[in-house]
């Protein structure tokens, strides 16, 4: 899904950094696909509307997989994606998705531990109770929002940052995400995404040193509506 530049929906941006609100289907960064990643969009955007010449800088120092859409942050600046990098290795970006699931897990709210492993050819994780081989600690914590007559919407906060963590850990718990049939949805979304949504991002400016709150508005599709009313 390939996209012009100027139907980029911007949440946030200053000097050294610029987010936006990515779709369902769009890839963040470069890949074999050879489809146009976000971030040639946003640098192409940057470049005409600040009429430079060449290309703009864009750093990415983080990525949202290609189905699920939300917030992504991108740096404009050496310095902004250097600091950014950190900022997210260690930990210090508050992460919250929205996501909605086939079946309530057992508890209205938790938080959930496991062990994963992953498969890079499969490109699966999967959620052990007890460490094993090559397991890494994965935690989140999660909370029923509301629900449908057939869907229900959790809020998740990320506690550490694993290859397809949301994904694989509400699966673990009996609570597949809508539309993810690698980890258990009975059927596939039309438009070939899943229903998880990131939906906000919260650190203290590594430049100016602010707090930045950053917010995305989930899909404009019935489904959202109706769980967000």
């Amino acid at each position: 899904m390939n996209r012009s530049s100027t139907d980029l929906q911007i949440l946030y941006e200053d000097n050294h950094l610029i987010a936006v609100n990515k779709r369902v289907g769009e890839i963040v960064q470069g890949d074999k696909t050879g489809d146009t990643p976000l971030s040639e969009i946003v640098a192409g955007f940057i470049a005409q509307r600040d009429n430079k010449p060449g290309a703009a800088f864009i750093g990415v120092p983080h990525r949202l997989d290609r189905p699920v859409s939300g917030v992504v942050i991108f740096a404009k600046t050496g310095k902004g994606l250097t600091r950014m990098n950190e900022l997210f290795r260690d930990g210090l970006v508050d992460k919250i998705y929205w996501a909605v699931v086939e079946k309530l897990p057992p508890e209205p709210s938790a938080k959930l531990s496991h062990y994963l492993t992953r498969n890079e050819k499969l490109n699966r994780s999967f959620a052990y109770d007890v460490p094993v081989p090559d397991s890494k600690e994965a935690q989140l914590i999660y909370k029923h929002i509301s629900s449908g007559d057939r869907y229900h919407l959790l809020e998740v906060k990320l506690l550490t940052g694993r290859h397809h963590q949301i994904r694989c850990q509400l699966s673990k718990i009996g609570s597949p995400i809508k539309g993810d049939l690698k980890y258990g949805a009975r059927r596939s979304n039309p438009d070939g995404g899943i229903s998880l949504h990131a939906r906000s991002a919260r650190f203290i400016h590594p430049v100016s040193k602010n707090e930045v709150f950053i917010e995305a508005p989930p899909p404009d599709e019935k489904l959202w509506r109706d769980l967000t009313k």
